[in-house]
């Protein structure tokens, strides 16, 4: 499946945390089940999220637009440059 088509269908049914923090925070707390970013995410922000992921064995992909676009895929008018997708 696309990935674009699995964050719509996560979105509408209400299965997405969008933003760094709480990425972070849910990688530490959770174990969710995919992790989506931007392909202009900040060095330092990204090698933080594989660091996290690996040590949590969560998937990881890459968005193969910037967050502008990840952000509209999402239905938010701002920009999206990391989301979860939770297990639930």
């Amino acid at each position: 499946m696309e990935l674009t088509k699995i964050i719509k269908n996560a979105v509408k049914e209400n299965k997405v945390i969008l933003g760094y923090n709480r990425t972070i925070k849910e990688i530490k707390t959770k174990k969710p089940k995919l992790v989506v970013y931007a392909n202009n995410i900040p060095k330092d922000k990204l090698e933080n999220i594989i660091h996290n992921t690996k040590l949590a064995k969560i998937d990881v992909e890459k968005y193969p637009d910037d967050s502008v676009n990840l952000g509209l895929v999402c239905g938010k008018p701002f920009s999206v440059s990391v989301l979860v997708i939770k297990r639930e």
